[in-house]
């Protein structure tokens, strides 16, 4: 299997290579020359099965040539080991026809543990191959920071860096992130956004001396890696509710594209969805986006769904990639756009590729809380402001095939926010009920791309 970059001037790797890589030299993003196609008969057969052999039937055709068939299963059952639940992304039944998928039994109650607990353990074991160290930086809205430090705290060939948007985080995703003891982990409180932390990630991956002097690697969504894991959880999903003698839908609460990006390859793959429903919060670029044909920034605008609180979506240059024909020029051309004006727009025949695939909705704060009310008088579940989020918009787009919208974090991760609309206090975990005593260790720092590379070279151990 090899990987390409989406603006075609990059080399093209094996899979090894485009994960320990991140961000292509040309600025694009890795994604697979070919999306290997599943028989229905091959579908079929993942009913019933553990999560970890779903995961080792999806994701070898991906890997093939980097790691052995032994070897891929034992990093899958580490990476999933310390889940809390055995299904680890279990189902429950909000309605007649609409269910949640259960996606926060991981270490840091989050999506993203799915990603970055497999990531943690794809890096230790090619980098133990390869005799080598890298240094992880990553920027977060919240919880992909701490899902990387949970898989990567520790480990001797990993330096990690992680840069969150200062006082735009709940303070359980914050101290999460600023509690853990380990010296190859190091928290940055950047004053800005998401996107100026995910701006200045960029930049350093553009930045060819510092990249190559530091051995920088990311693992955020740009990681094709990140991407891949998510693709499991839709076939698990889509089997359990019948797939592939049946269709469904999925509807996926996302601020950067790349959790929903996972359902479109599951899609390419052969899984039978329906529809793919992009939920987003008042920081609504994607719904307009689709709406309209135009990709516009404006501020973003701090909710009680921080996490969604981004305007520029990495992973939607894949899909733009696709949509355009996989002509990375045209890529590149309105990704210049974007950096220069902050808009582009797309062409006709590539919006109607992006409406014949997706469609969207979103959600305003008030809705927000009042979906999580409605939702706990309704079925006693407690959801998360990003998971109310997709159910509200889920609730807009039931069909006759069954939607299974995605609970992207548990609620205890924003307290205040289920508190003020439930007035039900959600409780952490036991193994994390000491979280607030815990000890803080991070550095303020500014929105500075020199600033940031210079602390980072000054503590990595290259």
């Amino acid at each position: 299997m090899r990987y390409i970059s989406t603006r075609g001037q990059a080399p093209d790797l094996s899979f090894e290579e485009a994960m320990l890589t991140g961000l292509a030299r040309d600025g694009g993003l890795y994604v697979p020359a070919e999306v290997p196609v599943m028989s229905q008969a091959d579908i079929a057969a993942l009913a019933g099965l553990s999560y970890e052999e779903v995961a080792y039937r999806v994701m070898r055709p991906f890997v093939e040539g980097s790691f052995g068939d032994s070897e891929f299963a034992d990093i899958i059952g580490r990476a999933y080991d310390g889940f809390g639940h055995d299904a680890r992304a279990p189902m429950v039944q909000l309605g007649a026809n609409h269910f949640l998928l259960e996606l926060f039994h991981g270490p840091t109650l989050a999506f993203k543990d799915f990603a970055m607990q497999m990531i943690g353990q794809l890096f230790e074991a090619a980098l133990k191959k390869r005799d080598e160290r890298v240094t992880i930086v990553g920027a977060t809205s919240g919880d992909t920071g701490s899902a990387a430090i949970e898989a990567f705290a520790g480990l001797d060939a990993v330096d990690v860096f992680i840069m969150y948007p200062h006082g735009r985080v709940s303070e359980v995703q914050r101290r999460q992130m600023t509690t853990p003891t380990d010296a190859n982990i190091h928290a940055l409180a950047v004053h800005g956004d998401f996107d100026d932390c995910q701006a200045r990630l960029k930049d350093m991956f553009n930045d060819f001396d510092f990249r190559d002097g530091v051995k920088l690697a990311g693992v955020n969504s740009i990681n094709w890696g990140r991407v891949l894991a998510q693709v499991v959880y839709y076939f698990s999903a889509a089997t359990a509710l019948g797939a592939p003698l049946r269709s469904v839908s999925f509807t996926v609460p996302t601020g950067n594209f790349g959790d929903i990006f996972a359902g479109y390859i599951a899609r390419k793959m052969g899984l039978p969805i329906d529809k793919l429903v992009i939920a987003t919060n008042q920081n609504d670029i994607l719904h307009r986006t689709l709406q309209t044909g135009a990709y516009s920034t404006k501020g973003v605008t701090p909710s009680i769904s921080p996490s969604m609180d981004i305007q520029v979506s990495s992973n939607f240059e894949r899909v733009l990639f696709d949509a355009y024909g996989r002509d990375g020029g045209a890529v590149s051309q309105v990704m210049d756009e974007l950096k220069s004006g902050g808009e582009f727009k797309i062409s006709q025949g590539a919006i109607d590729v992006l409406r014949e695939t997706f469609t969207s909705g979103r959600a305003s704060e008030a809705e927000t809380s009042a979906t999580i009310k409605d939702m706990l008088m309704r079925t006693g579940e407690v959801l998360c402001p990003h998971s109310a989020v997709g159910v509200k918009v889920a609730e807009e787009h039931l069909g006759a095939e069954p939607m299974i919208t995605l609970a992207t974090a548990h609620p205890a991760k924003f307290p205040a926010a289920v508190e003020a609309a439930c007035g039900l206090h959600p409780a952490l975990p036991a193994r994390m009920q000491d979280l607030f005593e815990r000890p803080e260790r991070f550095t303020e720092v500014a929105n500075d791309l020199n600033e940031l590379t210079t602390l980072i070279r000054g503590r990595t151990k290259q």
